[in-house]
């Protein structure tokens, strides 16, 4: 057995009265959390952080502390560009909330395509396809992590060391794009958003006694070095063991003589971030549940407006939600295995007014299983747990007092991630499973995308379903959405997809379930998606020519002609790969042309 070795102090016992309370097999949960205060002076600071580290001094021989990572509605557009003359109709990036940018690797305006290639920022001339070429590079040190268009201004996100670059570039020629603003901050980039001409970047910056003195935040821009003060940084009382600078900047990117907006909040390590039109909600694990802060933005304002907290854990932003005054979230509590005092896992939706507090609850669901997917549609929430099979609930949260169960569908496999088809239809996409003959578990299979129909809400059924390849294919769309694409209006679904196939003829008898498959085949999957014929594979598209590379067994695959990202425009669809960008027809898939980036 891994030893645990705790040095214990009076303290505990307070995280202790704050924790969850398991008694007789029920949750009973008791709120405590006070709203976030600034420090009086920077000696308080130092204070906090050195009797805090020291009264939390955990130390877990042979393990380690996990914390979730982030993990979309997309987006149809037409109009004119930033010159002015009118532009096709062009995908954009699949996000969660409209209105609402999220940061990605590949972006596109119409006419260009951005695409972040190791630590370049390559801009192609994408429209028409057919004279489609590189015409200028951006060259960076450190690590890219995303970018955003606005018009004729680029921004660009850099790590570089233990600091963050918010890089904004005027891009009006694009063949000589010219740097408009270098902010920076110490730490690490967590998450960003882009709302209206402001992009709000989210940086964690461990804090901690280092020679006697603590580390505050500083912003680095053209007019010097600003340290964030003491008496401006916000904290919370609730003890932790590992205390993290969360600093929040908003950037006027069409604006070079706006200075940032810069808000710092001393708390635990962030874990999760949803954004709405008006709010960042930050969550923190604690123990078995989850705290909640809400930031309110506006323009360059941010403001610290309220604390709560839930019980359980959050699985990514998709499990939160903010609706006509209201913030829904749907959790887990426990763990699957038995132990720890025979603590079991079960699963929970909570509804928050904007004060954070708890105003409805549905609890229970689920026990022995955990969250795998959840999506908020308005008055609904659908939700998928599991272990051995998938049970898809369908969530009334009309009455946000009163959450109750409409129905559920128990079908094998699971779904990673839900997206909306429309208001009664919800599209799966996760992996098939094969239950196992001993033990409660099930073997994973190959990618799995499904419809469902939710318009009888009692009886949701699937009404169709495609798998793609044996054990051992994935698509980077099970952990990142901004991997899909899909229009409605162009019964348009496309993922890209590393499958995996098992040779039957290496197998005498049944193949067990367990079998992995060797990787045939990288690149964009095309479908035809519609209430009337279902899921229809039009073909795939790949950029690895005469395998490039691929590797025909083992359980690593990796070439910088892995297709990322697709996009359309006008009639095209686009496929992106580190190293190079292809067109087809989007009628019959015929390629029409094709741009080596690098």
């Amino acid at each position: 057995m891994k030893k645990v070795v705790f040095f214990i102090v009076s303290v505990t016992v307070i995280v202790g009265a704050l924790a969850p309370l398991y008694l007789e097999g029920e949750l009973h949960y008791y709120s405590s959390l006070s709203p976030l205060k600034k420090f009086s002076s920077y000696e308080e600071l130092k204070s906090f952080v050195n009797a805090s580290s020291q009264a939390h001094l955990y130390y877990f021989e042979g393990t380690r502390s996990e914390f979730f990572e982030m993990r979309a509605l997309s987006a149809t557009t037409a109009g004119r560009s930033a010159k002015g003359h009118s532009v096709p109709d062009y995908s954009t990036t699949n996000i969660q909330v409209a209105g609402v940018d999220e940061a990605d690797v590949v972006k596109t305006d119409g006419e260009y395509i951005y695409v972040v290639s190791n630590k370049s920022v390559v801009i192609v001339k994408a429209y028409p396809a057919e004279e489609a070429e590189v015409i200028s590079k951006i060259d960076l040190d450190g690590a890219l992590r995303g970018i955003f268009i606005n018009g004729d201004r680029l921004a660009v996100f850099e790590d570089e060391g233990h600091r963050v670059f918010i890089k904004v570039y005027d891009i009006s020629d694009r063949t000589d794009p010219i740097q408009a603003r270098n902010d920076s901050l110490d730490g690490r980039y967590f998450n960003s958003r882009m709302i209206g001409d402001y992009v709000y970047v989210v940086i964690s910056q461990p804090a901690y006694l280092q020679e006697d003195e603590v580390a505050l935040p500083k912003i680095y821009s053209n007019d010097g070095v600003k340290e964030i003060s003491a008496t401006d940084i916000y904290y919370s009382d609730i003890p932790d063991y590992s205390y993290t600078f969360t600093t929040i900047v908003a950037v006027n990117v069409q604006n070079d003589d706006e200075e940032p907006t810069v808000e710092s909040f001393l708390l635990g390590a962030t874990s999760n971030m949803y954004v709405s039109l008006n709010n960042i909600y930050i969550t923190l694990p604690e123990n078995d549940k989850t705290l909640v802060y809400r930031i309110h933005i506006k323009g360059n304002q941010i403001d610290s407006a309220a604390s709560g907290e839930v019980p359980g854990r959050v699985l990514n932003q998709f499990s939160m939600d903010e609706h006509e005054g209201y913030f829904r979230i749907a959790t887990t509590t426990g763990h699957v295995w038995r132990g720890w005092g025979e603590m079991s896992s079960k699963n929970h939706v909570y509804v928050l007014d904007m004060n954070l507090t708890i105003v409805g609850r549905l609890e229970d669901l689920a026990s022995g299983e955990t969250i795998y997917s959840a999506r908020f549609m308005g008055g609904r929430c659908y939700l998928v747990t599991f272990k051995k099979v998938d049970p898809l609930f369908v969530i009334d949260l009309e009455d946000p007092r009163n959450p109750r169960v409409l129905g559920q569908l128990k079908i094998t496999g699971y779904s990673n991630y839900l997206h909306p088809y429309d208001e009664n239809h919800v599209i799966g996409i996760g992996k098939e499973t094969v239950a196992a003959e001993e033990g409660n578990f099930a073997w994973y299979q190959g990618v799995k995308i499904s419809l469902f129909d939710v318009s009888d809400v009692e009886n949701p059924k699937e009404i169709d379903k495609y798998e793609i390849g044996d054990r051992g294919t994935s698509s980077p769309v099970l952990s990142d959405h901004k991997a899909l694409l899909f229009d409605k209006s162009k019964n348009l679904l496309v993922i890209p997809v590393l499958v995996a196939e098992i040779d039957e003829e290496k197998y005498l008898g049944e193949i067990p379930p367990y079998t992995h498959g060797d990787y045939v085949w990288q690149g964009a999957y095309v479908f035809d998606i519609s209430l009337d014929e279902g899921l229809v594979l039009k073909g795939g598209v790949t950029h690895l020519e005469d395998d490039n590379g691929l590797m025909k067994s083992g359980y690593y695959f990796s070439s910088p002609y892995s297709v990322k990202r697709s996009l359309y425009i006008d009639n095209m669809l686009y496929t992106i790969s580190d190293k190079k960008v292809k067109m087809n027809s989007l009628e019959n898939l015929e390629e029409i042309n094709e741009v080596e980036l690098l």
